[in-house]
């Protein structure tokens, strides 16, 4: 049964660690979480390995250009381990002992007293977006909230373009038409393309939100007007 006050969160890692760890929005998003969690709400976070992942593979591949990808996949996910036992020490009162890191093995986790749940990268051909949607379906929920360090999807990157165009709602064709299809290990994207196919295929919705703000998460959590990108094959 889907459960309305549990939220499955794919927590970038860019956010977490954009240069080393950002101690304020760790000690922000720490408080925000508690607050929710007095409210009756549970959380799921599931989290990325932000620049620590690529400052790893940049150091292997300038080293050694002949690295496969699967290596570079498991430099990121060891990466990934380690920034969610960061968050299982800070939320040691609320969080469930055990970090998740399959999101396949969850019994223990579906009913578990604990009203956080932290989880890490799976295995090579799969990023942490992927491990949310997979892990969200199999506890009950439809959506996963996709917190990064972006606004919106845009039609294009607006890092590069100036007349790129923010999208507030897309399905799940057009953004898969956008990003493309293929997974590479440290790839930016909103959300990555495998996670995609899997969320459009379980018939799951995903909320791009800016982590940085989470007072706009909460107007999202109370139905309120929240400023992101819904991605989405339901109609509105």
């Amino acid at each position: 049964m889907y459960d309305k006050k549990k939220y499955v969160i794919s927590l970038g890692g860019s956010i977490v660690v954009p240069h080393g760890v950002d101690i304020d929005f760790v000690r922000q998003l720490r408080d925000f979480i508690v607050k929710k969690v007095s409210e009756g709400f549970s959380f799921v976070l599931v989290v990325g390995g932000g620049s620590t992942c690529r400052d790893y593979i940049r150091a292997a591949t300038e080293i050694d250009n002949t690295i496969t990808d699967e290596d570079k996949d498991w430099i990121g996910i060891h990466t990934t381990r380690l920034n969610a036992h960061l968050l299982r020490t800070i939320f040691r009162a609320l969080a469930h002992p055990r970090v998740n890191d399959n999101p396949h093995d969850f019994e223990e986790f579906y009913n578990c007293k604990e009203p956080v749940v932290i989880a890490s990268g799976w295995r090579p051909g799969f990023s942490t977006d992927f491990d949310a949607v997979v892990l969200g379906y199999n506890l009950g929920a439809r959506t996963v909230i996709n917190l990064s360090n972006i606004d919106y999807v845009y039609d294009k990157d607006p890092r590069k373009h100036g007349d790129a165009q923010k999208i507030e709602r897309m399905t799940w064709d057009d953004y898969r038409t956008l990003i493309g299809g293929k997974w590479e290990p440290g790839m930016h994207a909103p959300f990555d393309p495998v996670a995609s196919r899997f969320a459009q295929e379980h018939d799951m919705d995903v909320a791009i939100i800016n982590g940085d703000n989470l007072d706009n998460f909460t107007a999202y959590m109370e139905g309120e007007l929240w400023k992101g990108t819904i991605i989405s094959d339901k109609k509105k």
